[in-house]
Parts: structure tokens; sequence; C-alpha cells
């Protein structure tokens, strides 16, 4: 699966929210919703955006689900167990970035390759660089929230990444829930794996930088 990623000059790194969304918002919403493991069959309504700057990567996502959980307030506490979005990207095919958030904008972003247990967590103080906002309302099936992330490119200090135009790299986009009433693991692209595992590159789709 491949995605065009388009380019907004008007923005930088240091773009923030409604400013974001208002350029975001003649982008359609793509979207997540790909059951990879039966069991965990329901499938919250998520969607998401992306676009890229001179200097950052900008992400959009949109969730309804009918409920939410945000128990980890501190950077890379497990925030997959919460209501959950997650991004991940590969320049390299191999090694990637996970960049995971709860529904209150708690952030885990570690570098490596698929061995978790080898992953290397960013530091707190590179966590703070990489904007997020986010926005929570009550809904009569449960709850809708969207969250609004820049993330600049010295973040992804393992390939020093000058631009992206014109460029391709591999990613996935995620919505889960491990500790909800009804734990949930969907992704962008299929995953073929017995159970529910992002950390798997070989799936990732393709994204092409305008």
């Amino acid at each position: 699966m491949g995605l065009k990623v388009p380019y907004l000059p008007s923005l930088t790194s240091a773009s923030t929210g409604s400013e974001i969304r208002s350029a975001l918002s003649t982008i359609s919403l793509q979207p997540l919703a790909m059951v990879n493991w039966k069991e965990y069959y329901y499938v919250p309504k998520v969607g998401f955006k992306i676009a890229y700057t001179d200097e950052s990567i900008l992400l959009y996502y949109e969730v309804s689900e009918k409920h939410i959980r945000a128990a980890y307030l501190h950077s890379n506490e497990p925030v997959y167990r919460d209501s959950c979005v997650e991004f991940f990207i590969s320049f390299d095919g191999s090694n990637y970035y996970n960049f995971e958030f709860n529904c209150i904008g708690t952030m885990l972003l570690a570098y490596g390759n698929e061995q978790v247990d080898q992953r290397k967590l960013a530091s707190p103080d590179e966590i703070s660089n990489i904007y997020r906002d986010t926005n929570i309302c009550s809904a009569p099936d449960g709850v809708t929230w969207n969250l609004t992330a820049n993330i600049p490119f010295k973040i992804f200090k393992e390939d020093d990444v000058q631009s992206l135009k014109g460029k391709e790299c591999s990613a996935n986009f995620y919505k889960c829930g491990d500790d909800l009433p009804i734990p949930h693991f969907l992704s962008w692209t299929a995953i073929n794996h017995p159970k529910p595992n992002f950390h798997l590159p070989a799936f990732f789709g393709t994204l092409r930088f305008l």
C-alpha cells in the first residue's frame, strides 16, 4: 500500500494547533481500519492525515470510540495501553522510529530494529521538541478525540534528515488500546502475524513525499 504525502510550504516545525489543522483541511482522511487478528474484532472509527514541511512531518488523527483511557502522563510510559494512535517510520527499510501518542498527548518514542527489547528510547528532552495537541469530546455512543502533532526533522537524528522532498520511505499507522474494556489493534496496512505485533517493518506501506 502506498500514500502520497503532500508538501505544505507555508508551515514550519514551529507551527501549532489550529494553524496545522487549517492547512490540513483540504487533505482527505485516510481510513485506519485493518483488523489483522479476528479475536480483536472491535473497530473504532479512525482516520489520519499526514503532510510535511521544509522542517517537519505533520500528523493528524481523528478517533471515535466507545471507551477512552488516559492513565499515563509521563514520556515513554506504555501509552499503547491507553487510547492510543501510533506512527512508525523507517528511512532504511529496517530500523525505524515508533511514535506512540495517547489521547492526552503523552508520548513514547524509540528507535531501532524489530527486536523491541533492544530499541533505544528517546529522552524526555527530545520528546518535548515534538508539538502535540489533543481535543476530547463526549458523543452519544462514546467519545471522539483528535491529535495533532508536528515532528521536526531533528528528531530523526539516526538518519540526518535534511529534506523529504521527492523521497520514499516505509511506514505504518496504528490505533490500539491494550487495556481498554474492548482491546483493539488496527493498522493502515495488513499484518500477517499470528498475534498482535506492530513492530514488523516487513509489513509497512510506502510513503511518497511529493
